[in-house]
This record gives C-alpha cells, structure tokens and sequence, in this order.
C-alpha cells in the first residue's frame, strides 16, 4: 500500500481502527517511545534492552508500519525506521471531537434534569 493510500486508511475509521490496535500492545508502545527520538533505528538498534528477538521486532514494526505509525528506509543493507506523527495527530483530532460532542450531550443531559 502506497504512503497516499495508506494515509486515506488512516483517515478513514478502519484507518483509526488500525492505529488504536497498534497502540494496545505494550511491546509497541515501548518501540515509538524509541523512535520518537526523531532518529531513525535499526531492527537492531530497536532490539537493544530488550528481551525480544529480531523477528519479534520485525513481527512488531510491521503492525505499526500497516497503521501507518512507523515507516522503514533502506540504507545499505539494513532498514531504518522511524516515527510519522500523523496517524497519532489523526486520532489527536478524533478524540477531540468525541470528547467535544460528549460535552455537549452532557451539558443538555444537565440543563434537562435541571429544568
């Protein structure tokens, strides 16, 4: 899937579906917190610390690369990753509003009991 494509995804609910099934894995959660250094990592590099193997890594980087969260470059003979903030201020933006019309209901919710 294209970048263009996958960043539709991303907008769309299934996109935002995939972002929050990304995020619900504490072995993922630990990897953006490594690449939100604004560097880009090796499987390696990734792997540091850890108690997981490579493949696990890699098993990992592909969930959130499907979302959209992290892309991987070739350089040289390894592939980098790193960190796309979009997909996180997508879901920023859509919690807002959740949070916004809940708000809204319960402040009529609040004038109606009150009357």
């Amino acid at each position: 899937m294209s970048q263009k494509n996958r960043r539709k995804a991303i907008a769309s609910g299934r996109g935002r579906a995939l972002v929050f099934a990304a995020l619900g894995d504490d072995t993922r959660l630990l990897l953006i917190a490594k690449l939100c250094s604004g560097q880009p990592h090796s499987i390696s590099e990734l792997t540091e610390g850890s108690k997981l193997t490579r493949q696990a890594i890699t098993k990992h980087l592909r969930v959130l690369q499907a979302a959209g969260i992290v892309h991987g470059v070739r350089a040289g003979r390894e592939r980098r990753f790193r960190f796309d903030p979009e997909p996180m201020q997508d879901l920023k933006q859509f919690l807002n509003t959740i949070s916004e019309q809940w708000d809204q209901a319960l402040a009529r919710l609040k004038s109606f009991v009150e009357n």
